[in-house]
């Protein structure tokens, strides 16, 4: 299968060359079996990021970039996410690119998909995951919470985390969500994005992950 992995960047110049190289030169010749690419999510960043990537382009032959105007998070992944499929993905992988998540981690959700989940998503509540230690008790209490009561009010409490970006995402449920999506912006996108996929009936899967 051809896999676009597509980080979201704004102002990412700090860490997008590294984040990029580690993907490039440790995960994706670690991944048999699939054809896989980088096509980052940049909206016209002031900092550079988009000039970073234009140049690291020359030497990778499978990244590319995806900038469009600022419209905010999930504006920014539907455009990225059509063009990938455009070109003909059969799976995106959606990530922040400030190693928040750690990249290396990408080919467990391919294993998932393998498996034969339609979608899968980060899980950081579940008996293997985990939050930062170092967050105010404020933040952890929200971020918890806040996933408590998504999972409460849409009775699905296999799943564990609906806020989460780091998710594999296949061709046929992105089709499907797609045009519900316009009214979706922010962090509510991905809220809305998983909720729409489970109501449409597609297998989700959840790989533990440790978020830093």
């Amino acid at each position: 299968m051809k896999v676009y992995i597509i980080p979201a960047t704004f102002n990412e110049a700090e860490n997008i060359e590294e984040f990029i190289v580690t993907l490039e030169e440790e995960v994706i010749p670690k991944i048999k079996d699939h054809e896989v690419n980088i096509l980052v999510a940049d909206d016209y960043s002031p900092d550079g990021t988009g000039e970073i990537v234009k140049r690291l382009m020359a030497k990778y032959k499978n990244l590319d970039i995806s900038e469009g105007k600022k419209l905010g998070l999930g504006a920014a992944y539907v455009r990225s996410m059509s063009e990938a499929f455009d070109r003909g993905a059969d799976i995106v992988i959606s990530i922040d690119a400030d190693f928040q998540f750690d990249p290396r981690d990408v080919p467990r959700f391919i294993d998932k998909i393998d498996e034969g989940y339609d979608m899968v998503v980060q899980s950081r509540y579940g008996k293997v995951g985990s939050i930062p230690q170092n967050w105010p008790i404020q933040r952890k209490m929200f971020s918890i919470v806040a996933n408590l009561f998504v999972r409460t009010v849409f009775m699905r409490f296999y799943i564990h985390d609906w806020t989460g970006g780091f998710r594999a995402i296949k061709k046929d449920v992105f089709e499907k969500v797609r045009p519900e999506m316009a009214n979706y912006n922010g962090y509510i996108f991905q809220i809305a994005f998983l909720h729409k996929a489970v109501m449409s009936g597609f297998k989700i899967g959840e790989v533990p992950l440790h978020f830093s």
